[in-house]
């Protein structure tokens, strides 16, 4: 179900606004106080207390036994126990918080909500000290915006450190850090304890600085491959500009150390950077790129977790093509002609060969992961 708003800012009303809106003080998912449980029947009560200690029992099973004990990432894959995904990360603790704030509406929770809490802590905290170590980068990008001073979204699990360099892998992916600033301020709005330091707040107005030139920054997008022939050639997309709109939307105004901070910890972004990113952005849509006619990553920048457009007409365009051009019998396709994952891509070549993708008409593979996006 769409809401018109994300849950953790308010979003600009009108397409002329000069001024990026500051997000509410209390998202819809944050600050229950009490015991909303014991409003139900007893025996309501304990029904839904036998669910979240079932949900409880999965989070455990399937995703915190797999975060890294000294970094606290998630690898992207259960068997993957060298490399960890920042991506994937983000999302694996974003589960896990979702749970606590259910958890925090009961009386006795039994602490479970502190556990799954601070594990969500431990993870954003391993990616921000991740990324502290690659700040060098940072400063070198305010000068160039290049691939080998991107930002790695593939480290080492349990280190933390950098394992592939930018000709071994396309780390130049604006969208991960525009979800890490999105899933931080909801966090911190929650209650959460992330940010511990004004170095580290400078870190965070760094990140911001990152992504305000997304609309004229060619990146790799959600799938790492760039362009729709896989030929190592970035480029400018919708679904990474309506990302980098959010984000600033939400982090502009935001104050790092919650109800404890003070002017010095507040974060801020470029109007003028948010107004290109917007007007650019809807200029695309429906489109995701010069090369892709729809991508389903659409789904997750038009609604859950962005929600970058209020233009009515603009998302239902844009949610019907998605639908139109990808929707499948077991999932939906990533975008058309997409070899990834089939029978006939060559695992043992990086980039295709030129007309290539046109093998894969047809024979993409389908993902019912995105079913979730959709109905979000």
């Amino acid at each position: 179900m769409r809401s018109p708003s994300s849950k953790h800012k308010k979003l600009p009303m009108h397409s002329t606004d000069n001024n990026i809106t500051n997000p509410s003080p209390k998202s819809s998912l944050a600050g229950v106080e009490g015991d909303y449980v014991n409003h139900i029947k007893p025996s309501s009560r304990q029904d839904t207390i036998d669910q979240l200690d079932y949900y409880y029992g999965l989070v455990k099973r399937q995703l915190l036994r797999y975060q890294s004990p000294t970094s606290h990432l998630f690898p992207a894959k259960s068997s993957n126990t060298e490399q960890a995904s920042i991506r994937d990360s983000i999302y694996s603790s974003a589960a896990v918080w979702s749970l606590y704030q259910a958890y925090r509406r009961l009386d006795d929770d039994r602490g479970k909500s502190y556990e799954l809490g601070q594990s969500v802590v431990a993870c954003m905290r391993g990616v921000l000290a991740t990324w502290m170590r690659q700040s060098p980068k940072l400063e070198q990008w305010k000068s160039q915006h290049c691939p080998k001073l991107a930002l790695h979204t593939v480290v080492g699990l349990h280190t933390g450190e950098e394992v592939l360099d930018y000709k071994q892998y396309n780390h130049l992916q604006m969208d991960v850090v525009c979800l890490y600033l999105l899933y931080l301020v909801q966090m911190i709005t929650s209650g959460l304890e992330i940010i511990y330091s004004m170095e580290e707040v400078a870190l965070i107005q760094n990140l911001v600085y990152y992504i305000e030139r997304a609309y004229r920054t060619p990146d790799f997008g959600t799938w790492g491959r760039g362009t729709k022939y896989n030929d190592g050639n970035p480029e400018v997309s919708a679904s990474a500009i309506g990302m980098a709109k959010a984000a600033l939307e939400a982090v502009n105004g935001f104050n790092l150390f919650g109800e404890r901070g003070s002017n010095y910890s507040v974060i801020y972004a470029d109007i003028d950077a948010h107004n290109r990113n917007r007007s650019i952005f809807e200029t695309l849509l429906p489109r995701e790129s010069n090369t892709k006619n729809t991508d389903v990553s659409l789904l997750s920048t038009i609604s859950y977790p962005a929600f970058a457009t209020q233009n009515e007409e603009l998302y239902n365009v844009t949610k019907a093509r998605v639908v139109k051009y990808l929707k499948g019998e077991y999932g939906f396709k990533r975008f058309i002609m997409d070899g990834y994952g089939t029978e006939m891509e060559d695992n043992q070549r990086r980039y295709y060969q030129k007309g290539e993708t046109l093998e894969f008409e047809n024979v993409e593979n389908e993902w019912p992961i995105f079913y979730i996006f959709f109905l979000l």
